[in-house]
């Protein structure tokens, strides 16, 4: 059986999924936290100094701990994504999904045909769920997650359009981007109420689509509350701000 046979139908049939975030380059990080009660850990790329190199290494020692593995890819490269569910990732972030074609596009690099393009070549993910390729294959689709993010009045304004692409299984809210996105640049806040409208409307869309809402939350406060609000898939701080904050917590007991 895979480690994660279902990461999708876990999403969709709740509770909330409350996953870590490493932007830290060091794949023995996303190991630690994946032993820690995370049920999923996000490796980011984007804006992380994790590398490909580095990122691929994480995706086996996160399996290996029983948790998916999902990705952050950089800006536009589509093909990256690929190459990690081959290496047994379990889903996909895909940033800045501002057009119907960026949706396609990532799309058809995250499901094999006929919904997808994506080609075969899954020797880590055939290791890591134990199947044969004669079992992957067929619901290889299933076990892939695709989130495309939306971060822009762009990708809001098209959201029905994204999450009717095949292929896309649901969305990641980047809200501080958003908060730059709907200030025209004059503000990063993503505490905002405008931030706190789009965000409530962007989940209203995906939940009449029937997918899944994924979001980005600076703190554990701010993560409860998208919980409540019924996102399925919520990120809780990152690995640098867990260091800080565990140091932050010694050095103040021992200067008690």
């Amino acid at each position: 059986m895979p480690t994660n046979p279902s990461f999708l139908d876990r999403l969709n049939g709740g509770p909330s999924a409350v996953a870590a975030w490493c932007g830290l380059p060091d794949p023995t990080i996303a190991a630690l936290l994946a032993r820690e009660n995370f049920d999923a850990v996000i490796v980011d790329m984007q804006h992380g100094a994790v590398d490909f190199s580095n990122a691929l290494r994480a995706v086996p020692l996160i399996a290996g701990a029983g948790k998916p593995a999902v990705v952050r890819v950089p800006v536009g490269e589509f093909a990256t994504a690929s190459r990690f569910l081959d290496a047994g990732a379990s889903g996909v972030i895909a940033p800045m999904i501002n057009t119907i074609d960026d949706a396609r596009r990532f799309a058809s690099f995250m499901k094999y045909p006929p919904i997808g393009e994506r080609s075969w070549g899954p020797h880590g993910a055939l290791s890591l769920t134990g199947m044969q390729a004669a079992e992957y294959f067929p619901v290889a689709n299933g076990l892939s997650v695709a989130l495309a993010m939306v971060e822009t009045r762009e990708a809001l304004n098209i959201i029905d359009d994204i999450l009717a692409v095949p292929g896309i299984d649901g969305i990641f809210i980047g809200p501080a981007d958003l908060s730059i996105a709907l200030s025209q640049g004059a503000k990063v806040n993503p505490l905002s109420a405008e931030v706190e409208e789009a965000i409530d409307y962007a989940l209203s869309r995906v939940k009449a689509a029937g997918k899944v809402a994924g979001i980005y939350a600076p703190t554990g406060a701010r993560a409860a509350d998208m919980v409540a609000k019924g996102f399925h898939l919520v990120s809780v701080a990152s690995d640098s701000a867990y260091l800080r904050h565990g140091a932050q917590m010694a050095l103040a007991a021992a200067r008690a």
